[in-house]
């Protein structure tokens, strides 16, 4: 039996829900690019989960509506865009084909994230995962070119798709909405009294930047 829209998100919240009390901050420097995905998703707004929320929180919960939304495309195109959804095939043919596919199979939490970590000026890595996987891409032959009448039918049927996404995206937010209490709720339990840890662990380093068990002295200031 086909599960509603509505408890297709309750579960996408409940799983969000079980993960978020093995969420730690991140310890490694983060980057500095916006998350595509959920830099001003309208998704994680009527969630509750504002800026304030750190994205490693937002990610888990943004990927999995995003699945709810792209399953529920892809059956509209299965049923109603023939040449779309032919292209569509044709495209994950060809990424079966790669021999290095280290995007795919994540977890939600890193579903869509970037590969590898931001490049430090002046020190550039041997190799890239995002490049081995650029590798295998270039070895898989290209896709059979469209006719200019193929590609605007396939640009009228993408814009098809692209409505029906939008549309169960704004029901989907809706739903949210309803799930807004509960989520703030964890977020005040398992997140904020760590930041709040995280928080008064640099006062009192910046209180007192000098170790002290270090039998030196400091520094006079004269």
């Amino acid at each position: 039996m086909e599960r509603s829209l509505e408890t297709q998100v309750s579960q996408a919240v409940d799983a969000w829900l079980a993960w978020l009390p093995r969420w730690e901050p991140a310890t490694h420097r983060g980057r500095t690019a916006p998350c595509r995905r959920c830099f001003g998703s309208p998704v994680l707004s009527a969630a509750g989960l504002g800026a304030d929320v750190p994205h490693g929180v937002q990610h888990g919960l943004s990927t999995r509506i995003k699945t709810i939304v792209d399953r529920s495309v892809a059956e509209y195109t299965a049923l109603n865009l023939p040449m779309l959804q032919t292209e569509l095939d044709q495209q994950a043919a060809r990424n079966r084909a790669r021999s290095y596919r280290p995007g795919e199979g994540l977890d939600p939490e890193f579903e869509g994230l970037p590969l590898d970590p931001e490049p430090v000026p002046g020190a550039p890595f041997l190799f890239t995962i995002a490049g081995l996987a650029e590798e295998a891409d270039a070895h898989v032959p290209d896709l059979p070119p469209l006719t200019e009448e193929a590609k605007a039918a396939l640009r009228q049927e993408v814009g098809l798709a692209d409505d029906y996404a939008n549309m169960v995206g704004r029901e989907v937010c809706t739903i949210l909405l309803h799930h807004r209490l509960r989520i703030q709720a964890a977020v005040g339990e398992f997140v904020e009294p760590q930041i709040e840890a995280m928080l008064a662990d640099l006062t009192k380093s910046l209180d007192a930047p000098f170790d002290p068990h270090d039998p030196g002295e400091a520094p006079r200031l004269e």
